[in-house]
């Protein structure tokens, strides 16, 4: 009598354990993949950089650029040369050697294909698939003429043309507004 109640038992504390856990993976939320892969990536936050625009054998003006990047993690500390000069060399070779960015007609400008032409490039010349994602902070042109005040006397406001609106780096705080 004593091994009847304790099968019963013992079957009763299976089928319990058995429906609880049940239970709870239909109830789990499902993992995306984009997540997963997010959390193995890494923010490498990109230096201000200023790309001269040269026509006619003088300086026009200014590209001011932040660019930043998703990396897996570890790999931005195992690279070689700095990213800070290879980023540089290839917005050089975007904005003044192929000329990405037409000035008089900033509004067509394509973010996404310069993302991805950074991206391709970077990877590249690292030699593998090292930048998950290029970030574009901050893309302006400042002209000669603003730079120097166009009279000469140097106290006229800078106004950069924004070309592109930065994004929001992750887990950035938020700039106050001015």
């Amino acid at each position: 009598m004593i091994k009847l109640v304790l099968t019963g038992l013992w079957v009763c504390a299976v089928t319990l354990a058995s429906v609880y856990f049940s239970v709870e993976m239909a109830t789990a939320p499902a993992t995306n993949p984009d997540d997963a892969k997010k959390a193995q990536q890494e923010f490498v936050k990109g230096e201000s950089i200023n790309v001269p625009v040269i026509a006619n054998g003088q300086v026009n003006g200014y590209f001011i650029t932040r660019i930043s990047f998703m990396m897996e993690k570890g790999k931005a500390s195992q690279l070689q040369t700095p990213l800070t000069e290879l980023t540089t060399d290839e917005l050089y070779s975007l904005l003044v050697g192929n000329k990405a960015i037409d000035i008089s007609h900033t509004a067509s400008f394509d973010v996404a294909s310069f993302r991805s032409d950074i991206k391709k490039n970077m990877n590249e010349r690292l030699g593998g698939d090292y930048v998950a994602d290029v970030l574009v902070e901050q893309l302006d042109f400042l002209s000669k003429e603003e730079i120097n005040g166009g009279d000469g006397s140097g106290k006229r406001t800078v106004k950069p043309v924004k070309i592109v609106q930065g994004d929001a780096a992750p887990d950035a705080e938020p700039k106050p507004a001015h």
